[in-house]
């Protein structure tokens, strides 16, 4: 009898034992899952056959590598005319703080709409030679040349420039990859003596950056994002001075 008991218990130690085990790998997985990150998918960077060009608009794919990128950069084209939407996030110790950024180009002309969380809105139109600028709803406009600040400065955020101005001894990785399904062409630098690593995506169909990452001793530090343009394009509104003065007109 006693031993008939033993056994009972024996085995319903056992189920339990089982049961708690299940537990804690569907609790472990149901975490993971939560945190999961698609990594980026890497395209072929062969000929442009393996890149799906023809008939059906694509873009054919020419082979990247470090030391060839930045001309395959350089050959994309800009559009003449666009306006996008950018978001960046900078990280500190305890905190981070957001920045939206509108952008606004018609041939010659860039408007910068700089928006800090929780400050004024600078607003900046530039020809590259002629700089206006003014703040929120304010109608004085402070007009200055514009010097070695370039259009694309205006922006305070990361260009494409700033990846063709690296030392092609720094770059230490090249290929194409779909960032949420926009065909870019990837950068990333090898961690420099700071700590420091630089990631880029360009897009093949735009020639713009479409994101962008620093880190410091594997910490992020800083991200931007913009991957699409927007549909509409810019309007005169958008190159128009507080006083109505048209700077450009959009057709």
């Amino acid at each position: 009898m006693r031993n008939s008991k033993v056994g009972k218990f024996t085995v319903a130690g056992f189920v339990i034992l089982i049961l708690l085990v299940v537990a804690i790998l569907l609790s472990n997985g149901l975490r993971r899952s939560s945190r999961i990150v698609l990594p980026d998918t890497v395209l072929p960077t062969g000929d442009s056959s393996a890149s799906g060009g023809g008939e059906d608009g694509g873009i054919a794919l020419i082979a990247v590598a470090p030391g060839t990128v930045q001309s395959a950069i350089e050959s994309l084209e800009r559009p003449a005319a666009y306006r996008r939407s950018i978001a960046e996030e900078r990280f500190w110790t305890g905190g981070s703080g957001t920045t939206q950024v509108l952008v606004s180009v018609s041939g010659d002309w860039t408007r910068t709409d700089y928006a800090p969380k929780g400050q004024q809105i600078r607003h900046s139109l530039t020809d590259g030679t002629t700089t206006y600028i003014w703040y929120g709803s304010q109608a004085e406009v402070y007009q200055c040349p514009a010097g070695d600040i370039a259009a694309d400065q205006e922006q305070g955020v990361p260009t494409y420039e700033d990846v063709l101005a690296l030392p092609v001894n720094q770059i230490e990785k090249a290929d194409y990859r779909s960032l949420s399904g926009v065909n870019c062409i990837y950068v990333e630098t090898g961690e420099d003596e700071n700590g420091f690593v630089l990631r880029y995506w360009i897009s093949v169909d735009t020639g713009l950056l479409a994101a962008a990452e620093w880190l410091k001793y594997g910490e992020t530090i800083y991200r931007m994002g913009s991957l699409t343009l927007d549909a509409a394009g810019p309007v005169t509104q958008d190159f128009t001075l507080p006083d109505g003065t048209v700077l450009t007109a959009i057709e």
